[in-house]
């Protein structure tokens, strides 16, 4: 992959229709999301982008500060132990372009703007999802606790690492 035909921006509506495309592609690591939830979503969040390879939308990334109108049970369980965060809520790279390096591009450029001190995310271990497990680990994230969701079919580590971490290696 070229890095030069990279490019990271912030989402727009033109990009919904792909942005629910890859979502529905990773639905069994992610709750599933139509147009109206996105819309939704998007008033909410912090931070909303896509990163594009060659000009097609192959990630994107939907992130919340604390104090927002949002029902996920991951969400309020770290608004309950933190005053201060920023909760990356859903981080897709299509199936086809994993572990090529998007992700990676796409995290730094959330870290480089976000404007807390503490990122966390959920990762789910039940079912396992061992290359997020392994991506966040190698972003310095570290489980705070774990709990059942989606009616205790699924297990998630929740997870937070310290901004300054990251940013003193990247």
């Amino acid at each position: 992959m070229n890095r030069e035909n990279v490019l990271v921006r912030v989402a727009e509506v033109e990009d919904y229709d792909r942005i629910l495309e890859l979502n529905d592609e990773s639905v069994h690591f992610l709750s599933p999301m139509d147009r109206e939830r996105l819309e939704k979503l998007v008033v909410e969040s912090e931070i909303f982008k896509v990163v594009e390879l060659d000009g097609k939308v192959e990630g994107f990334i939907l992130a919340f500060r604390e104090d927002k109108d949002y029902d996920s049970i991951n969400y309020k369980w770290f608004s309950e132990k933190y005053d201060e965060f920023l909760y990356i809520d859903r981080a897709v790279i299509s199936v086809e372009m994993q572990r090529k390096g998007l992700g990676e591009v796409l995290y730094n450029s959330v870290i480089k703007d976000a404007q807390v001190s503490r990122i966390t995310a959920e990762i789910d271990i039940k079912p396992a999802n061992p290359g997020s497990l392994e991506f966040h680990k190698n972003f310095g994230f570290e489980e705070v606790g774990q709990h059942k969701v989606a009616g205790g079919t699924k297990l998630v580590s929740l997870q937070t690492v310290e901004k300054q971490l990251i940013d003193n290696s990247i």
